[in-house]
C-alpha cells in the first residue's frame, strides 16, 4: 500500500515537473518582450525590477502584455476626479524585432477622458516614470523649443529622440506634452493584494471564532486546527512568554500583524491570481508596519519608559550639560523600526530576485540553441523549486521574527520603576 501511495506521489511530482517545464518552453517570444532591448537582447535587470515592482494592472502568467486592468483613481489640475480602468492606458500592437519576427508589445497610449482632461502612463525617460500624469498638449511655438531642446540631447548623448526625457514634459514617442502628477489615489497591484490579504485573514480568524461559537472548546480539524496551533504557539510561546500579564492587551495587534505579514509572504509567492504581488518586497509596505510597531510601541509606553529616555540613571556627566545619552536614546527610537523595515524588506525581495534571476537565464541561454537552453532550464527549474520551498519556510520565520521583535520593543517600553516593580512583588 505504501509503494502505491509513493509511486502515485511520484507520478505526480513527475507531472508537475513536465508541466512547468512544458510552460516555460511553450512561452512565446514575447513574453519577456518588455524586458528586452531593441537589439533583442534579454534585459535581466529590467525583467527582475519589472515583477518585483508595483503596477496599474495584473500580468496574465507567462505573458507581458495581457494584463487584468485596475481602476485608476486621478485627481486632475483643474481639482477634477478621474475613475477608469487601466486598459484604458495601454494599447497592444504588432512589432518586429532584430530577427525580423514579429510579436506582441503593450505600449503606454494617451487617454482622453469626457472633459478633455488626458492621461499617461509616463516613460521611463520621466521623473514619474510608470506612474500615471495628466499630459497637456503644447502651442505651436512650446512644441517647436521643447523639441529642439530634445534634439539637441538627443545628438549631444546618443540616445534616440523618444528615449529623451526633459524635465515637466513627457515624451510620447518624440511627441512631447507638459506633464502634471496628479494626486494618485488608484487600486494598483499592490494595493489590491492588501485588500485581498487582509479579507483571508479576516475569514481565517472569522472561521474559528464561528466554529468555537456552535462547538465550545472542541479543538477544529484539519486547515482551521492548524491556525489555531500557529495562533496558540504565537501567543503563549511569544506574546505572553514576553508580555507576562499585559499580553491580552496587545495580542490583537502582534497577532494580526503576523498572520498578516505571512499571509501576503505565501500569497507573493504564487504565480497566478489572486497571487504574485511582491508586497513584503516593497519597502513602502514593510516602512507602514513598522510604523505601527513604533506607533505602538512609543504612544502605550509607561512614564518610566519616556523617563528613561530623557533622563536615564547613568553619571551626571553623561546626560547633562551635553544630552548624550539622551540623543543615543532618541536615536534608539528610530533605530528599532528601521531595522524591522529593512529586515522583512531586504529577505523578501532578495528571495524573489533569486527565483526571477534563476527562470531569466533560461532566456538568456536561450540564444545559444536548444541544448544550451534545455540544460538551463532544468537546472533552473530545480533550483527555483529549491527556491520557493525554502521561500515558503521564510515566509513564516520572516512574519515570526516582526511578531517577536515587535513584542519585544513593546515589552521594553513596558518596563516599569524600581517602585512598580516593588509593588508587584
Amino acid at each position: 500500500m505504501h509503494l502505491l501511495n509513493n509511486v502515485a506521489m511520484n507520478k505526480k511530482l513527475f507531472s508537475i515537473l513536465l508541466l512547468v517545464l512544458t510552460a516555460i518552453f511553450a512561452l512565446p517570444e514575447n513574453a519577456f518582450a518588455s524586458g528586452s532591448s531593441e537589439d533583442g537582447k534579454v534585459d535581466l535587470k529590467g525583467i527582475i525590477f519589472h515583477h518585483l515592482g508595483d503596477g496599474y494592472g495584473w500580468e496574465v502568467p507567462f505573458s507581458h502584455t495581457r494584463r487584468i486592468p485596475l481602476p485608476v483613481i486621478v485627481r486632475a489640475e483643474n481639482g477634477s476626479w478621474h475613475c477608469f480602468m487601466s486598459s484604458n492606458l495601454v494599447e497592444l500592437k504588432n512589432e518586429k524585432d532584430a530577427n525580423g519576427e514579429e510579436h506582441e508589445k503593450a505600449v503606454n497610449v494617451v487617454y482622453t477622458a469626457d472633459d478633455g482632461s488626458q492621461f499617461m502612463i509616463a516613460p521611463h525617460s520621466s521623473a514619474n516614470k510608470n506612474k500615471v500624469v495628466q499630459v497637456t498638449p503644447l502651442s505651436s511655438d512650446e512644441e517647436a523649443m521643447v523639441l529642439a531642446k530634445a534634439d539637441s540631447i538627443s545628438k549631444a548623448d546618443g540616445i534616440e529622440l523618444a528615449e529623451v526625457g526633459i524635465d515637466g514634459y513627457a515624451n510620447d514617442h518624440g511627441h512631447f506634452y507638459k506633464e502634471y502628477k496628479p494626486f494618485d489615489m488608484s487600486i494598483t497591484k499592490n494595493v489590491l493584494a492588501i485588500f485581498i490579504s487582509a479579507i483571508v485573514v479576516f475569514f481565517m480568524i472569522m472561521s474559528i471564532a464561528r466554529w468555537h461559537r456552535k462547538n465550545g472548546m472542541k479543538a477544529p480539524r484539519k486547515g482551521l486546527g492548524f491556525v489555531e496551533l500557529v495562533i496558540d504557539y504565537i501567543y503563549k510561546g511569544v506574546i505572553q512568554a514576553t508580555l507576562g500579564d499585559k499580553a491580552p492587551k496587545f495580542a490583537p495587534y502582534l497577532l494580526t500583524a503576523f498572520f498578516f505579514i505571512l499571509v501576503m509572504n505565501l500569497l507573493g509567492l504564487i504565480v497566478i491570481f489572486p497571487g504574485g504581488a511582491n508586497l513584503t518586497g516593497n519597502i513602502a509596505i514593510t516602512l507602514t508596519l513598522a510604523v505601527l510597531t513604533f506607533i505602538v510601541t512609543n504612544v502605550l509606553g509607561t512614564k518610566h519608559y519616556w523617563k528613561e529616555i530623557f533622563w536615564p540613571e547613568v553619571p551626571m556627566f553623561l546626560k547633562f550639560p551635553l544630552p548624550i545619552m539622551q540623543m543615543i536614546e532618541i536615536f534608539g527610537i528610530f533605530t528599532k523600526p528601521a531595522a524591522l523595515c529593512v529586515r522583512l524588506f531586504a529577505n523578501m525581495m532578495g528571495g524573489h530576485m533569486i527565483v526571477i534571476t534563476l527562470t531569466g537565464l533560461i532566456f538568456i541561454f536561450a540564444a545559444f540553441g536548444y541544448a544550451a537552453a534545455g540544460g538551463t532550464a532544468v537546472i533552473s527549474l530545480l533550483f527555483s523549486i529549491f527556491m520557493l520551498v525554502l521561500d515558503v519556510l521564510v515566509s513564516f520565520i520572516q512574519a515570526y521574527v516582526f511578531t517577536m521583535l515587535s513584542t519585544m520593543f513593546i515589552s521594553m517600553a513596558q518596563e516599569g520603576g524600581h517602585h512598580e516593580e516593588h509593588k508587584h512583588e
